[in-house]
């Protein structure tokens, strides 16, 4: 009998109730056995989904010692708060993107789950897709040259935005927190390379405050140029492309494979010749199994603490440069 790691849920957020528990639920290596809510109406969560056990906070959770690991997916800005209290208790976390919302809470986050030895990881599932490491081998292969640069867009028509928490600037919300950090995420996991200098603008919207649309544009360590867009206020894209001194490669279901039933496209352009690869993933599936295997095993999850930190840091040279108008350096 494999063993599985014990998972208790902090919140009845939509993404927890409708992607990462029924996730859990179709991995071989994890079950989840609490969920937590500030009120009663978890019981009825609990009760929907066949979870065993409710808590009306989320402090009754943490104290269960049945519990290995933990998924945070509340609003950004509380990711910090019940990370630490999470870690305190001595139980691996799981939390969505973003980590935080500054590189420097970011790097507490990552020295106090290291302090208490527990495993961390940013809920970026979109890169556990088989089809990104497929892309990296055909870069390594050569087929389409040397990589010149690589562009993303992550996008969709925010509705309802008037009770939306992405709309709330003290929330952590706005598209370069809730988008643009798969962007800037692939930039460097595909190219192997670290921004040195950001240029971003925005549309900001003007009740709210926050960034309905940004773009950027960045300089890579390895000569590569970068450039991302992510934006509430266009038609749904979630896709990167490649291009090289003799080809291109485009993914057009690159963040959301699973909207595709899970199959990802890669499409590769080169010498008058095209061809499409198509691979198929469950990503929150597989992140979760990774992230299990991880505590299982003790071996080190795919997406460092540090890259966590790298990325959030390019993220804060994006709203610095929105706000200064000017390049923003990273050393």
């Amino acid at each position: 009998m494999m063993k599985k790691v014990r998972w208790g849920v902090l919140s009845t957020a939509n993404i927890a109730q409708t992607q990462l528990i029924p996730a859990i639920f179709r991995a071989e290596n994890a079950e989840v056995v609490a969920i937590a809510s500030r009120g009663s109406k978890v019981h009825a969560v609990a009760s929907a989904l066949h979870i065993p056990k409710a808590y009306e906070s989320y402090e009754q959770l943490l104290n269960d010692p049945d519990i290995d690991a933990v998924y945070i997916p509340l609003p950004n800005h509380l990711h910090k708060e019940w990370v630490l209290q999470a870690a305190k208790q001595g139980k691996h976390i799981l939390c969505e993107k973003p980590a935080a919302l500054t590189a420097g809470e970011a790097a507490e986050m990552v020295r106090i789950c290291s302090e208490h030895n527990v495993k961390f990881m940013e809920g970026f599932m979109y890169q556990f897709h088989p089809q990104h490491a497929r892309v990296k081998e055909i870069i390594a292969s050569g087929e389409i040259g040397e990589t010149k640069l690589i562009r993303s867009s992550h996008s969709f028509y925010l509705e309802n935005r008037n009770s939306d928490i992405r709309m709330d600037k003290d929330m952590g919300g706005g598209s370069l927190y809730d988008l643009g950090c798969y962007s800037i995420e692939v930039i460097r996991r595909i190219t192997g390379a670290e921004p040195i200098e950001v240029q971003a603008v925005a549309v900001i919207e003007p009740e709210s405050g926050i960034d309905i649309s940004a773009y950027s544009h960045i300089k890579l360590d390895n000569g590569v140029t970068a450039i991302f867009d992510c934006s509430f206020d266009m038609t749904a894209r979630n896709e990167y492309e490649i291009v090289g001194t003799k080809g291109t490669i485009k993914v057009p279901f690159a963040f959301r494979p699973d909207v595709n039933g899970g199959i990802g496209s890669i499409l590769v352009q080169g010498n008058g010749m095209s061809r499409e690869e198509k691979v198929s993933g469950d990503i929150y599936r597989l992140e979760v199994e990774h992230f299990s295997s991880a505590i299982l095993n003790n071996t080190d999850p795919a997406i460092t603490g540090q890259s966590t930190v790298n990325n959030m840091r390019v993220i804060e040279a994006c709203y610095q440069s929105i706000q200064t108008g000017q390049p923003v350096e990273l050393t």
